[in-house]
């Protein structure tokens, strides 16, 4: 293994922050795929050791790159976001394999981690292909998955999401969508792109655009996000989760989609709100 500078991060909180859902704890490390390159990495004060050959990768995935310095002095200063702040430093937004990000928030609606976890390690092992170094398959190809049967993709946990992901792998396979061509597009017209997948709204699309194409001002608004919002948005009761996403941006900034993250993984394990 090899050691990389990994200043101001912290691994656990960022592989178990409900971005990625395939990542095992290893001993004193983490096991899983980035792409199909098998990775165990250990995190040693403000380094990582990683596999020979894979500094570059490791650090691209984790985002050791994005300035979080610059990034904390734009959170607001009520006494929430200051909290979660506090509990979630060192959290970085990862650089996810498109076609990996999209399918899994695909399968992820009204479903809890541990089940998106589930399904896409059921997807990983029946329809992925295997990893040299690892017990875990790369996530399928959109080939393979367009080639399974709605029953088959249903027997991975998928219920009603089956027909959206096989469909969407489909148009992907047969090329009438490239993921990669549309990293050229404007956020707001590749929003407008993903969202015409099947399954895809703009909860999904905005966690693909975060995840996938680091567009670090996209907030995903979820049922945590929106209590979360609800609370610190003026009148939020009442505001719509479009009313609320376009507050988000607007008060969070060029960075929303890092405090939106910290806020919701913050709320998530603390089981708290903001005051309101």
């Amino acid at each position: 293994m090899i050691s990389i500078a990994a200043p101001e991060f912290d691994l656990r909180l960022t592989l178990t922050s409900g971005q990625v859902f395939h990542w095992e704890p290893d001993g004193d490390a983490w096991r899983g795929l980035i792409g199909n390159t098998a990775m165990r990495v250990k995190q040693r004060g403000a380094e990582l050791l990683v596999p020979r050959g894979c500094g570059d990768l490791a650090a691209r995935y984790f985002a050791l790159d994005h300035p979080l310095t610059a990034i904390y002095a734009t959170f607001p200063e009520d006494a929430f976001s200051r909290a979660a702040l506090a509990a979630c430093r060192g959290l970085r937004v990862m650089r996810q394999p498109r076609w990996e990000c999209l399918a899994t928030f695909l399968t992820s609606a009204m479903k809890q981690v541990s089940h998106i976890r589930g399904m896409s390690l059921a997807l990983r092992t029946r329809f992925g292909e295997p990893v040299a170094g690892s017990t875990m398959n790369a996530y399928p190809t959109p080939g393979a998955l367009a080639e399974a049967t709605e029953a088959e993709l249903r027997g991975c946990g998928l219920g009603f999401r089956a027909p959206h992901l096989r469909e969407t792998a489909r148009r992907i396979a047969g090329g009438e969508i490239d993921l990669d061509a549309l990293a050229m597009r404007e956020t707001e017209e590749l929003r407008t792109e993903l969202c015409r997948l099947p399954g895809v709204g703009r909860k999904i699309a905005n966690c693909v655009l975060l995840f996938a194409y680091e567009r670090l001002d996209a907030v995903p608004v979820d049922v945590w996000i929106a209590r979360v919002t609800r609370a610190l948005a003026p009148r939020g009761g009442d505001a719509s989760l479009a009313e609320l996403e376009t507050f988000s941006r607007e008060r969070f900034g060029p960075y929303a989609g890092y405090v939106q993250q910290y806020l919701f993984h913050h709320a998530r394990v603390s089981k708290t709100l903001p005051a309101s």
